[in-house]
């Protein structure tokens, strides 16, 4: 059987999202299962949503760019620290609460995505969630809007809503025709920022000094995977210090995209394909980079030669 043969068959066969979700090609629904209104918490698929709002407060003024310092809104940060950047929090190496100085290695930190959060809407914004988030929501008319979580910003959208956000990053700011959001900033940050060689974390006991609490999980959780792969609060089809010789997803097109959120809610975005895949509360399987028989490596793989 040949390679080409061998993913027909792997397609086919691949287990059902189940869920609820959609497809679109080329803007439009092609696929669609569950109820596309319903608003639940899409956990860390949130984290780009954030990023969005981000190039918004970019455009407008408020931020001159990720490479400004957290420092400067007002946090009494450790000398450790003080280097610490929007950029460093988009890339999961802010160093926050670990052993570790900004940019020293990689770690999966839910205490460092409070404090973005905490940034981006009290101090960078100073607006509630909601109005921040209704300038998403009106520049894509969003059908059900983005509900905040009122503790830690957590954030609740239905699958017809989020399909619309990630068309939105697969469209590099662009929306029916209309330029929202710099293409630059798409450019730039829609990509891998760790380097694959970056360490992962050593093993220490989280040192929440701010005492701002967690988004949801740990400081060093979920995976260590990242370095190489991870930018922008995304996760990208590259190769990773764990994976050197292979694709996070290894039979997907190059410039796939996704956002990765705990108990299935993902997001999967390919520019060449003009494809956008979304399912909430699916079957995406574990995170596994480099492993042709990952469930996620498979699904996309169903809907690319659908």
């Amino acid at each position: 059987m040949t390679r080409r043969e061998l993913l027909a068959v792997m397609a086919l066969g691949a287990p059902e999202l189940g869920g609820r979700g959609c497809v679109t090609r080329k803007g439009r629904t092609v696929e669609e299962w569950g109820d596309q209104a319903e608003r639940r918490d899409v956990l860390s698929s949130a984290k780009p949503v954030m990023t969005t709002l981000l190039f918004f407060a970019m455009v407008e003024g408020k931020l001159r760019g990720l490479e400004e310092r957290i420092g400067a809104f007002g946090w009494d940060l450790s000398e450790k620290d003080r280097t610490m950047t929007f950029a460093h929090l988009t890339s999961m190496t802010s160093g926050y609460g670990r052993p570790e100085a900004p940019g020293e290695a990689w770690a999966y930190n839910d205490f460092a995505i409070n404090l973005y959060q905490k940034t981006l809407f009290d101090r960078v914004f100073r607006e509630t969630p909601e109005a921040v988030g209704a300038r998403l929501g009106n520049a894509l008319g969003l059908e059900d809007g983005l509900a905040f979580r009122a503790t830690n910003r957590r954030l609740s959208a239905s699958v017809r809503d989020f399909a619309l956000i990630a068309e939105f990053w697969r469209n590099k700011g662009k929306w029916k025709g209309r330029r929202i959001l710099p293409e630059r900033l798409f450019e730039r940050y829609c990509r891998p920022q760790t380097n694959p060689g970056l360490p992962q974390t050593a093993k220490a006991e989280t040192s929440d000094y701010l005492k701002i609490g967690t988004y949801g999980g740990g400081s060093d959780h979920f995976t260590e995977y990242g370095a190489g792969i991870y930018g922008g609060n995304w996760w990208f089809n590259g190769i990773g210090r764990l994976h050197p010789k292979a694709l996070t997803w290894p039979d997907a097109p190059r410039d796939t995209f996704m956002s990765i959120g705990a108990g299935g809610n993902c997001a999967v975005m390919i520019p060449s394909r003009q494809l956008t895949l979304v399912a909430m509360g699916a079957n995406w399987g574990k995170l596994e980079p480099g492993n042709a028989d990952s469930l996620t490596n498979q699904h996309i793989v169903k809907r690319v030669r659908a």
